[in-house]
């Protein structure tokens, strides 16, 4: 209960909190967060593939949160595979820049993929994967603070997809 409080005031205060726009490094950020990830759980292996050079500009603080639940997402859904591996890239050059957080864990039904963002809104049990259901829709409401999108691609079983843009 007291997780799910802490995530709920986190939802609410991506919200209201003054944005503070510089360039990011998103490379940076997301070594350091899989540094975090490893240090938290040093008997897993997970190969983590950061591509180079990501930069956006955003306020860091709130890409750090979308980033840190993006990517703690795919080391949580590759728990139960032997051979994890968490990509975080770029697509082609495009305006605006799409960034991914790509895993080969759990995945998810395609069919539900709209229902992902949403508050509460778990595809999978409690008891099979830990959590509270608040971190993609933090991460929506962050990316859309940012005049941005988020969405995801997933297959049962083959891992998933979540992509974002941040204009």
């Amino acid at each position: 209960m007291a997780q799910l409080i802490d995530d709920l005031l986190m939802l609410s205060r991506v919200s209201r909190t003054e944005m503070n726009r510089q360039q990011v490094d998103l490379t940076d950020l997301a070594a350091r967060i899989v540094g975090d990830l490893r240090g938290q759980s040093p008997e897993r292996t997970v190969d983590a593939v950061i591509a180079a050079g990501m930069t956006v500009q955003g306020d860091p603080r709130l890409v750090r949160i979308a980033l840190e639940n993006l990517i703690g997402n795919a080391f949580k859904f590759t728990a139960r595979r032997d051979g994890a591996c968490v990509e975080i890239g770029q697509t082609a050059a495009s305006a605006p820049a799409v960034f991914y957080v790509r895993d080969n864990g759990a995945g998810f039904d395609p069919a539900y993929a709209s229902r992902l963002f949403g508050p509460f809104q778990r595809l999978h049990s409690a008891s099979e994967f830990p959590g509270t259901g608040i971190g993609l829709a933090t991460v929506r409401r962050i990316v859309h603070r940012h005049g941005g999108r988020a969405w995801a691609e997933g297959k049962p079983g083959r891992g998933a997809c979540v992509y974002f843009t941040l204009a």
